[in-house]
């Protein structure tokens, strides 16, 4: 990899058409890196026939002409500095980061992916008590995309938080879908992400402008798929020579008819399943994702199923209900599942919750069960899983199809 070559350059300047009120004029700093400047006013000045403007100086032996290029010099030397120290931290440099820290505006800029992995740090400390792994690990992918944004885009390690602009939001945007392949949701995630850590920025006077203003996110509706009542039975009788599948078919019927997610059942243990006085037994587990309590009762083949793996030797030494693999691992079986029992479907493992609220719903279950059950807080997002399938519409409008039917006879 060729380093980027670096031009770095300092001068002095007067404006002779801004003469001031004892006709000499003001002595400018021009600072120059890669071709993009910065300036500011020294406060001094200087007749304007004793300035030497290929030397940057005064010109003369009196004492004030020999104490202004000292001053010079020494603003010379600090700027120098600074350039130095952010060079041995290894910090991108730019012309008007070193105005402002001469200008006296604050220390040394607060950076984008320092702040950002602070937070991160806090969060993993958090893990387990008011974060999920999840959470966690996007937070920290999101590090590890701006990384290779800045790094790919830009040639640099990291980036200043004042001069982050929508530019560069949508630069980001465009980089997480085009070259790390996400959708738009997925993509929405990753950017209010970032968003978070402009507020924080924000919040201290880190920074002052807010790069995502003007911006609105936008997501799209998801359309979740699911199996009907007969695919799941079909899915249920199926016999399986192959061990692997026969495990991956059992932990996705058991979260068809329970509604678990896939790190739910991962984390299931029989800690989480009890008794009630009427003899039934019930899954009352927090979700990993929100820590709300699911309180599910545990029909006849979940609870089979639980019986089944009790002794399994992976059960036994983890502590776990079920021996679930890895989800890459479980999806790509699913695929095969799929295929073995005729289901033209892309079938996941996120698709078992989906499948049991609208199988729920379908049997009449109400919306605020289906939500207690799934650990739902709002309705609203019970909402999105409970799709009414075509059977369930029809059999409702069986009544106004017998009311209003042609054949119908008047009494």
């Amino acid at each position: 990899m060729t380093m980027q070559r670096t031009y770095f350059s300092i001068l002095f300047f007067i404006r002779r058409t801004r003469l001031l009120k004892n006709g000499e004029a003001p002595i400018g700093l021009r600072i120059t890196m890669n071709g993009r400047r910065a300036e500011l006013q020294l406060g001094r000045s200087v007749d304007a026939g004793r300035w030497n403007a290929q030397r940057g100086c005064a010109v003369g032996k009196d004492r004030k002409t020999l104490e202004l290029n000292q001053y010079l010099e020494v603003v010379r030397t600090k700027i120098y500095q600074f350039y130095r120290e952010l060079m041995e931290a290894d910090r991108p440099i730019t012309a008007e980061m070193l105005k402002r820290l001469y200008s006296g505006e604050g220390d040394t800029p607060k950076m984008l992916l320092e702040v950002f992995r602070e937070h991160n740090r806090k969060y993993r400390e958090l893990l387990g008590k008011d974060y999920v792994k999840g959470t966690v690990l996007r937070y920290e992918r999101t590090v590890r995309y701006l990384e290779e944004l800045l790094q790919t885009k830009y040639n640099r390690t990291d980036i200043p938080l004042r001069e982050i602009t929508p530019a560069f939001v949508l630069e980001f945007e465009h980089f997480i879908k085009a070259s790390k392949g996400c959708a738009q949701n997925a993509t929405v995630k990753y950017l209010k992400n970032l968003k978070k850590i402009i507020r924080l920025a924000l919040t201290n006077k880190w920074m002052s402008d807010d790069p995502f203003q003007e911006m609105r996110f936008h997501q799209t509706q998801s359309n979740r798929d699911f199996l009907t009542e007969e695919e799941l039975k079909q899915l249920l009788v199926k016999t399986f020579d192959v061990p692997r599948l026969e495990v991956v078919r059992d932990i996705f019927a058991f979260c068809s008819l329970t509604g678990l997610a896939f790190t739910d059942v991962q984390h299931l243990t029989p800690a989480h399943i009890s008794q009630d006085d009427t003899g039934c037994y019930w899954i009352r587990k927090s979700r990993e994702k929100t820590n709300n309590m699911c309180n599910i009762p545990l029909l006849d083949i979940p609870r089979m199923l639980v019986e089944k793996y009790s002794s399994h030797p992976e059960c036994v030494r983890k502590g776990v209900v079920f021996p679930v693999p890895s989800n890459q691992k479980m999806n790509a079986y699913l695929k095969e599942i799929a295929d073995v029992c005729g289901i033209k479907k892309s079938v996941s493992s996120h698709q078992a919750r989906h499948t049991f609220a609208c199988v729920a719903l379908a049997n009449k279950v109400s919306m605020e069960s289906i939500a207690k059950m799934l650990g739902h807080s709002d309705i609203r997002t019970t909402k999105i899983y409970a799709k009414l399938m075509d059977k369930t519409v029809s059999e409702e409008m069986d009544v106004l199809r017998q009311k209003f039917s042609l054949c119908h006879e008047e009494s």
